[in-house]
């Protein structure tokens, strides 16, 4: 029984119900299960995973700024409210996903002994997407974490990380949750 899996597997359910709850103390509990997810995923060759998880430590920090400090208006009594991502940004960040993609893609089939490149790739890819949209706190986060959850789900099956797949498939009925929580906030306050 690997216990960095039960570890990051709870982690993981008490960080995304503290997002569906858009509560700022997700980002310390991220900061912890990415700590344990450099290790695990090393340990499995997830290379990708593994080197996502470092951004995903600045991101944290980043992220935790933006939603207590970095609404621009200098009053750090206001916490980021939720918003809608802007057609523009959208579409730039669909395009560096796809780049991100092809990009991991090739160096993993090429310079490393992975055995899943394609989808170790293009959860690596859609991740690093939404976890600057998160930080942003735009609604359509929950989207892209939706196709992550499920694709993830698989990979850890695949990969043999059971309780991780199980709690990637229980993110797939949050995120949904989530989105629909949040868009319910997001109309409530225009």
């Amino acid at each position: 029984m690997n216990y960095l899996d039960i570890t990051t597997a709870a982690l993981g359910l008490l960080y995304i119900l503290l997002e569906y709850r858009a509560s700022v103390w997700m980002w310390a509990v991220g900061a912890v299960m990415q700590l344990l997810g450099i290790v695990l995923y090393y340990q499995k060759g997830l290379y990708a995973d593994c080197g996502m998880e470092f951004y995903y430590l600045a991101m944290t920090a980043y992220g935790c700024w933006r939603w207590r400090m970095g609404y621009g208006d200098g009053d750090t009594s206001n916490v980021r409210p939720i918003t809608h991502i802007p057609v523009a940004t959208a579409i730039c960040w669909t395009a560096i996903a796809a780049v991100l993609w092809l990009a991991i893609w090739y160096i993993l089939a090429h310079y490393t002994d992975s055995t899943v490149p394609v989808a170790d790739s293009f959860t690596t890819a859609l991740s690093l997407v939404g976890i600057w949209a998160l930080a942003h706190k735009y609604l359509e986060q929950w989207l892209v974490w939706i196709v992550v959850d499920v694709v993830t789900c698989w990979l850890y099956f695949q990969k043999d990380i059971p309780f991780k797949a199980s709690l990637y498939a229980l993110y797939v009925v949050i995120a949904v949750a989530g989105f629909y929580r949040w868009r319910r906030q997001l109309c409530a306050s225009t």
